[in-house]
């Protein structure tokens, strides 16, 4: 098949969870003999239109308007001007945003698989108005798409109950690597493993960052803040950087630090409240991360552990955490638990076999649809 992959933000890039799909997703599609396109949402760097061939993956750079809130919008259209013309034989878009340009591949005849991810229109980073805009966008992609991906059953569902559409639950890929990585880089900072609270979010209201600092500073253990954002929240968690005690590293593009920083803690306590299966929490457990997260129906699915989950509560989550900080026996089950779970249910290899599923049953229903009209 010829796939189009609409947007996110490149290929390759592990900035956010849809890129870190794509960047699984693109070559391995392309290594069982399609030819994938994905677009590319870096103008300023590339210029418009310049295409490049990354690991066999045809990478387009389409034009589009720079900045948080017009971004997406306008990659998404140019992206499905090129779509629309060159006519592959199916798409798969990501964000709900990029409903709103679903009616122009129908028009070309081009069939849309298109990935949900969470609920974007209760996300508090956005306005009123972002969220009447993703609302409206979630409606056009209820009636346009022709088939819906949801990352979790609980986002399915909302999709049943909201929009009357049914979706193919494919999850969230996640790795569970053979060797963990060696310590050094954590005891580089000041650190002991074993003996931190190690926090990892996009600094926004809805991942509650700062209930979980509260309660992992009533811990009495170090505690390490990786993310950043914009605005009040961000200004206040870099306010309290203070080693030994806080450390407060903002955005850490360093996948090898990272991964160590999950690797050799004591506790993740991941407070993400809206989304579906969040890619965090997912590689967090495949590095043998001990969690407790925030109780919602969509990191209950992904955890399946009542144990590793907690109320917003700070009181309860430092007593939770200190627990944990404090047994090394139950620091390695957990670590156990998480590893085994990312392997059985969230392995890359398995995502791949679905969404390439997904898209060869759409392709194959659309031209069985085109060719029965001419009958």
């Amino acid at each position: 098949m010829r796939i189009h992959i609409l947007g996110t933000r490149g290929f390759p890039s592990s900035y956010g969870g849809f890129e870190t799909l794509v960047r699984h997703l693109a070559p391995e599609l392309v290594q069982r003999g399609h030819e994938v396109t994905v677009f590319d949402r870096e103008p300023v760097r590339r210029p418009a239109g310049r295409v490049r061939v990354i690991d066999g993956v045809r990478v387009y750079s389409s034009p589009g308007l720079s900045g948080t809130a017009s971004s997406t919008l306008s990659h998404g259209l140019t992206s499905s001007v090129v779509t629309a013309v060159e006519r592959p034989n199916v798409a798969l878009v990501m964000n709900v945003a990029n409903g709103f340009w679903l009616p122009a591949l129908r028009a070309r005849g081009v069939p849309v698989v298109l990935n949900v991810d969470g609920i974007e229109w209760e996300r508090d980073k956005w306005s009123a108005t972002g969220k009447r805009v993703f609302r409206a966008a979630a409606r056009a992609t209820a009636r346009w798409a022709d088939t819906l991906i949801a990352d979790s059953e609980a986002i399915a569902d909302r999709w049943l109950t909201e929009f009357d559409r049914d979706s193919i639950f494919v999850p969230y890929g996640g790795d569970v690597p053979g060797g963990l990585p060696g310590p050094e880089r954590v005891t580089g900072l000041g650190l002991t493993p074993g003996g931190y609270a190690l926090i990892v979010a996009r600094l926004v209201p809805e991942n509650n960052v700062s209930t979980m600092l509260e309660a992992a500073k009533r811990t009495g253990a170090p505690v390490v803040v990786v993310g950043s954002g914009s605005g009040e929240l961000e200004q206040q968690v870099r306010a309290q950087h203070d080693p030994p005690r806080v450390h407060a590293l903002g955005h850490v593009a360093d996948q090898e630090l990272l991964s160590a920083l999950w690797a050799h803690c004591g506790v993740y306590l991941h407070g993400h409240s809206v989304g579906g299966t969040n890619p965090a929490l997912v590689q967090a457990m495949g590095l043998g991360a001990p969690v407790l997260a925030l109780d919602t129906p969509f990191n209950a699915e992904v955890l399946d552990d009542d144990d590793m989950l907690v109320p917003l509560e700070p009181e309860v989550i430092a007593r939770r955490a200190g627990a944990l900080l404090a047994s090394a026996e139950t620091r390695a089950g957990a670590a156990r638990w998480g590893r085994r779970r990312v392997a059985e249910v969230y392995n890359w290899a398995a995502v791949c076999d679905g969404y390439e599923a997904v898209l060869r049953k759409t392709a194959r229903d659309a031209d069985s649809d085109s060719r029965s009209r001419f009958v």
